[in-house]
């Protein structure tokens, strides 16, 4: 036991070096004691069991005692290293986790001497400064209607046809407008848009601050209808020009035959909002008076031809006046003429209705009045609103006679009480000169000439081919739609003509307007028209084509965000002999225009793309929409009925022959006048002379068919 104690003691001095050199765990110590008191165990057990050896075979030579020594002793030297080395393992785990948290603690200070001293009002105050609206749209070009290449040709080409449009009718002059678009050579996303007009012209002194500045215009302070509104889009169109390409708007301007043109170009100075004329020079010009605008921009026309061959297309439709051609790259120019040689309605400009303002504006606007007393203020700055009405509008807000106007414009209570008193007065609605509708005639002609010029570059889809039953059944199903769209076109080309019908391109078209009475949303006027033309010969098994317009603009965009798309889903339109599925638009041959005039369109944003819902709006469509519903109800059941009378006819005959000869067998009865008189019957019964012509031209069109037919197979042979 002596020995083995010395033993376990000369190890743990072996260990001690270690233990001064590096810092020692307790879970260390803990382990390396463990391991000497199991090797002191072992060896005792060892040396008794030895000692007990020995001593029964004290014979046994010293060699033998010598080898088990030293055996014993590398155990205990191996032993110690395994200890030693699970010591090394811990110091060296522990090491490093403490390198690593001072690593992050040294990591940590530098970020925090780095970094800056916290700001102090006064830093932030230095910070702030004025955003001009055109840096605003520069990063924010998406609100505008550029928010994609093919996207942004089209709102360049919008708002510069715009713009042309209303010059020429502020002017009185038939517009007459030119739109190309090409390429640029060398650049595949980069393309030319240029508009020309024969409007009156632009001063030269005007023409920096219309392309060169944003919200600067002529209509937004007026309430007229027109256009334009908030002097954003031609000036927002040369801006996402220049910056795409760097590139700046050129203008050509002449104001009369006697004077000179004038050629500029104009950048934006999106940190000021002002323009820079780049150059000027005097040039010739090929009209008298007009304006022409180009702008390079980066564009994506594959993909924007489309949109943009329907926005030419639906405004001929809703300006008949307007004599357009469309000069488009490989392709042959589009000339769209003139389908009225009358210029719509002058617009007037007329003051705001009572009704329409609120506290703010009412304050405002008497602050800037010159009227020296509240009766006179009302009846010089509002429309509609005379002696008495001003009288009536005092009473009702319970305010004296001789309350100040300075009251009305410094003391909100005051200027709440005369509102209120303005809502409690009844005021006629504000006058509606300042609308210029299209008018019923006008949206007659402008669908007829849209029907005979616009290009349908829609492809049916092919169907997958179809084997076995299928396929004879749908070889059925189609022979029958076959006759019985037969049936409708012999019906429909024997009917006498209806009041409303064209023929166009071969078709036979049913076409119908409506305008309705003006009305009031806000104290704004506004009026609503709605036209249709519906065609048995196109395909019945689609949606209908709806055509949005504000103020004589195509709305190509944002369709189911609109007040008008949604007036149409609520129209039930099955009472009008049209399919529709639950919340969608009707299914039929049919096209549907549908225009809003006001002086101020609601829009839901800045890209004027759809009509905000107002429940005014939404009411004035859907009664547009069932009146014109109506009159199409009536047209189309006229037609069902003729076909069911020859339908009936062709019933009777199939069984007449059979029933004149089992008659004639039965009673005896000749059955050559059975017959006739069947056959009389028979007609009388289901609808005369009427199917008789019916019947003819079906036979007459069938015969013309087959000759037709056995002409080309001659011509073959």
């Amino acid at each position: 036991m002596a020995r083995t104690r010395r033993m376990a003691g000369e190890q743990l001095e072996l260990l001690e070096p270690q233990a001064k050199t590096r810092k020692t765990t307790p879970s260390t110590k803990k382990a390396v004691k463990e391991t000497a008191r199991k090797s002191s165990a072992s060896r005792a057990k060892k040396t008794t069991a030895a000692g007990a050896a020995s001593t029964s075979a004290r014979s046994a030579p010293a060699a033998s005692a010598a080898r088990r020594a030293s055996a014993s002793a590398k155990t205990t030297s191996r032993r110690a290293s395994t200890a030693r080395a699970t010591e090394d393992r811990e110091a060296s785990a522990t090491t490093a986790a403490r390198k690593a948290r001072a690593t992050t603690a040294a990591r940590k200070a530098t970020a925090r001497a780095e970094r800056s001293p916290r700001a102090t009002a006064e830093d932030l105050a230095q910070r702030q400064r004025e955003i001009s609206v055109s840096e605003f749209f520069s990063k924010n070009r998406h609100l505008l209607g550029f928010d994609s290449p093919s996207k942004a040709l089209l709102t360049a080409v919008k708002e510069a046809v715009d713009n042309s449009l209303d010059a020429c009718e502020e002017a009185r002059i038939l517009p007459e407008i030119v739109v190309e678009v090409r390429a640029v050579e060398g650049a595949s996303d980069r393309w030319v848009v240029s508009v020309e007009d024969n409007g009156p012209g632009i001063l030269k002194t005007q023409v920096p601050k219309i392309f060169g500045k944003l919200l600067y215009g002529s209509k937004f302070h007026r309430l007229k209808q027109s256009r334009g509104q908030q002097g954003i889009g031609i000036s927002a169109a040369a801006m996402y020009g220049q910056l795409t390409t760097g590139k700046p708007v050129v203008v050509w301007t002449r104001t009369g035959k006697a004077r000179k043109a004038h050629r500029m170009e104009i950048r934006i100075d999106t940190r000021t909002n002002s323009p820079v004329v780049v150059s000027e020079e005097e040039v010739d010009f090929p009209r008298d008076h007009g304006t022409r605008v180009e702008i390079e921009l980066q564009a994506d026309y594959s993909r924007g031809q489309r949109h943009l061959l329907r926005y030419v297309e639906q405004t001929v439709l809703a300006n008949p006046h307007l004599a357009l051609t469309f000069r488009r790259p490989n392709a042959e120019p589009l000339v769209f003429p003139r389908a009225s040689e009358e210029p719509p309605k002058e617009a007037v400009e007329i003051k705001p209705h009572p009704h329409g303002v609120e506290v703010g504006a009412l304050m405002l606007m008497a602050k800037e009045s010159k009227a020296r007393s509240v009766a006179g203020f009302l009846q010089t700055e509002f429309s509609r609103v005379s002696a008495q009405v001003a009288e009536e509008i005092l009473r009702n807000a319970k305010l004296p006679k001789g309350v100040r106007l300075q009251d009305v414009a410094e003391d909100r209570e005051v200027a709440e009480k005369l509102r209120q008193g303005i809502l409690a007065t009844k005021i006629m609605a504000p006058p509606l000169t300042c609308l210029s509708p299209i008018g019923d005639d006008l949206i007659r002609k402008g669908l007829i000439s849209f029907l005979n010029v616009v290009e349908d570059e829609e492809e049916p889809e092919e169907e997958p081919p179809t084997r076995g039953r299928r396929r004879a059944k749908e070889k059925e199903q189609e022979k029958t739609a076959e006759q019985q769209a037969e049936l409708e076109r012999a019906a429909a080309d024997s009917m006498p003509r209806e009041e409303g019908e064209e023929e166009i391109k071969g078709k036979r078209f049913f076409i119908v307007s409506t305008t309705r009475p003006p009305k009031v949303y806000r104290g704004n006027p506004f009026q609503v028209e709605v036209g249709l033309a519906y065609s048995p010969d196109w395909p019945q098994d689609q949606p209908i084509r709806l055509y949005r317009f504000a103020n004589r603009v195509p709305l190509l965009f944002q369709r189911g965000a609109c007040a008008i798309t949604e007036a149409v889903i609520r129209t039930d339109w099955k009472n009008y002999e049209l399919a529709q599925p639950k919340g969608a638009l009707p299914v039929g041959p049919m096209a549907l225009l549908v225009h809003i005039a006001s002086v101020w369109v609601p829009f839901t944003s800045e890209s004027k793309e759809a009509i905000a819902h107002y429940p005014e709006l939404l009411s004035e469509i859907r009664l547009a929409l069932q009146e014109c519903g109506r009159k199409l109800a009536a047209y189309i059941r006229k037609r069902k009925a003729a076909v069911h009378e020859l339908r009936r006819r062709s019933t009777f005959e199939l069984y007449i022959d059979e029933v004149a000869r089992s008659l004639h067998e039965i009673a005896g009865a000749d059955e050559a006048k059975l017959r006739a008189r069947l056959l009389e019957m028979a007609r009388l019964a289901t609808g005369g002379d009427r199917t008789d012509e019916i019947l003819d031209r079906a036979t007459s069109r069938r015969r013309d068919d087959f000759e037709e037919i056995e002409t080309e197979e001659e011509e073959y042979r």
